[in-house]
């Protein structure tokens, strides 16, 4: 296998492989003209978009500027997606968002995950796990979502939440680590 077979695959890969720092350097291209638009470039942007992302679910797409994530390819967002400023996706594995989620202001998506053995760590070998958000999900600003995690339909998870675990369907979830404090 590729490193990048692995990657996708959810087993242990060197994150310094050549094929993926280039793929890395050519999304990084692709995000910095995305974030130089001009506000009012919006063909432009849903245009650059549909390049980046795996997949979109209809034309109603925004993402505000300035907007982060590593590969792009691993990202699929539903109908009627939202993101505000600083959304950040690290897309080692895929990241599927549901139709009508709306995401607030500086909110982080990670997958990519590193061994807590320093040696290891240095080593640049490193895993990934998917993560996943249901239909008519509001994620507030400066949360938090860690690789692995699982988020149902209809949830609210609240400003600066840490998602460490799976928050199922029709819920409010809020804190660090982020609880349900509340079914719908």
């Amino acid at each position: 296998m590729t490193e990048k077979e692995k990657m996708l695959a959810g087993e242990v890969y060197s994150a310094v492989d050549p094929q993926l720092l280039s793929e890395l350097m050519e999304t990084r291209e692709k995000i910095q003209v995305y974030n130089s638009l001009r506000p009012s470039e919006t063909k432009k942007m849903k245009a650059l978009l549909y390049e980046l992302l795996g997949a979109v679910g209809d034309d109603d797409i925004t993402i505000n500027q300035p907007f982060h994530c590593d590969y792009g390819k691993q990202i699929s967002v539903g109908k009627r997606f939202f993101a505000n400023f600083n959304f950040t996706v690290l897309d080692e594995a895929a990241v599927n968002i549901g139709d009508d989620c709306f995401i607030g202001p500086n909110v982080s998506i990670y997958t990519a995950c590193h061994s807590t053995d320093p040696v290891e760590r240095n080593t640049r070998q490193e895993w990934a796990r998917p993560v996943s958000i249901g239909h008519n999900v509001w994620i507030g600003g400066s949360v938090t979502i860690l690789p692995g995690v699982s988020i149902g339909n209809n949830v609210t998870i609240g400003a600066g939440s840490v998602v460490v675990h799976d928050i199922p369907s029709d819920t409010v979830a809020v804190g660090n680590p982020c609880k349900v404090i509340k079914t719908l």
